[in-house]
């Protein structure tokens, strides 16, 4: 394919989805995304389209929110082995609030196979993935329905989660910053997750690589009430994004990163159901409140110096985490080997 047809092609897809991934550009266009990258930004020298990291997006597209369809297709490979990993975090018998979005969208239909779970959202779509759910009782907040997003939004959700406590709140966004923390582009939505966040012992962020170190209008959670961030491994060229993790992991934050591994195989969520078996198990023991700033989950060890992450071994058979100081100079380690590459 010429260059010419590869950039119209491209230019296509971002019209049509509003935001896509280099990688889905890649594999539509049938090249690497090295060129990919060389066409997006040729596309975007003749003002017809903005870069993002790991993604292209229609000009000016941090200024209004994506619509569910535009977004559900940015970044869907690395949402899916997100939402594997955050499944572990979920145990039988707990209560958590779910935000909305489509990554969390993903983790609720992993959440269907814990027998015993409670779950309170402002997400239609959300419950709509836990509506056959037999063994998970699903609580909607009352409110306002925002087309855009499929979620209830306004006073009447935030009245409704008053008084309510469960044990962690999963919550996506637009925007995450060590500076700043979780934010959104919608002043409803942000004060809906907000008041997720206040009926949580902890916050656990749902942010893909290409939602790093980027900044939207509305805060929706400071840095510091965030216990721990699920994403995934920035490219290796990404370095804004990898020092990102490394500025937020200083801060207390607990980092977890699905590799490409967690995305493919059958993990916890997509094989035998968060809470079925050991990865779940030992997450079910862990749940309540977590000291900030310990290793990552077991489900993911970052190998010193390296770069990578791979998986660790069965439960019964991992090492001992490492204590804060360790495990942030192998953060440390990890960021600088990918700025060198």
């Amino acid at each position: 394919m010429f260059a010419a047809e590869r950039r119209q092609l491209i230019l296509e897809m971002v019209r049509a989805n509003g935001a896509v991934s280099l990688r889905e550009l890649a594999r539509v266009v049938q090249t690497s995304e090295v060129t990919v990258r060389r066409d997006v930004r040729a596309l975007e020298a003749e003002g017809l389209l903005d870069r993002r990291h790991g993604g292209a997006v229609l000009p000016g597209g941090l200024t209004r929110e994506s619509g569910f369809p535009q977004k559900s297709h940015l970044a869907s490979a690395e949402k899916t082995a997100i939402a594997d990993l955050a499944a572990t975090l979920v145990g039988e018998g707990e209560a958590v609030v779910v935000g909305a979005g489509t990554t969390t969208q993903e983790l609720a239909r992993r959440l269907a196979r814990v027998p015993g779970l409670t779950v309170v959202t402002n997400s239609l779509l959300v419950a709509q993935a836990l509506a056959h759910a037999n063994r998970v009782e699903v609580v909607m907040t009352g409110g306002t329905l925002r087309g855009s997003n499929y979620a209830l939004v306004g006073s009447g959700a935030e009245q409704s989660l008053q008084g309510l406590r469960v044990s962690r709140a999963f919550i996506s966004g637009t925007g995450l910053t060590a500076e700043r923390g979780l934010s959104t582009s919608n002043m409803l939505s942000a004060s809906v997750d907000r008041a997720l966040v206040r009926a949580a012992g902890e916050v656990v962020v749902l942010a893909d690589h290409t939602k790093l170190a980027t900044d939207t209008m509305f805060q929706t959670v400071p840095t510091e009430l965030i216990t721990r961030l699920v994403t995934d491994e920035p490219p290796a060229h990404d370095e804004r994004a990898a020092m990102e993790l490394q500025a937020l992991a200083d801060q207390g934050v607990q980092i977890s990163v699905a590799g490409a591994a967690a995305g493919s195989s059958a993990g916890a969520g997509a094989g035998g159901g968060p809470g079925a078996g050991p990865a779940s198990d030992e997450a079910g023991e862990g749940g309540g409140e977590q000291p900030r700033g310990q290793a990552p989950l077991p489900a993911q060890r970052r190998t010193h110096g390296s770069g990578h992450l791979r998986s660790a071994p069965a439960p019964s058979q991992a090492p001992p985490q490492l204590g804060e100081p360790a495990e942030r100079e192998r953060e440390r380690a990890r960021v600088a080997e990918m700025r060198r590459r």
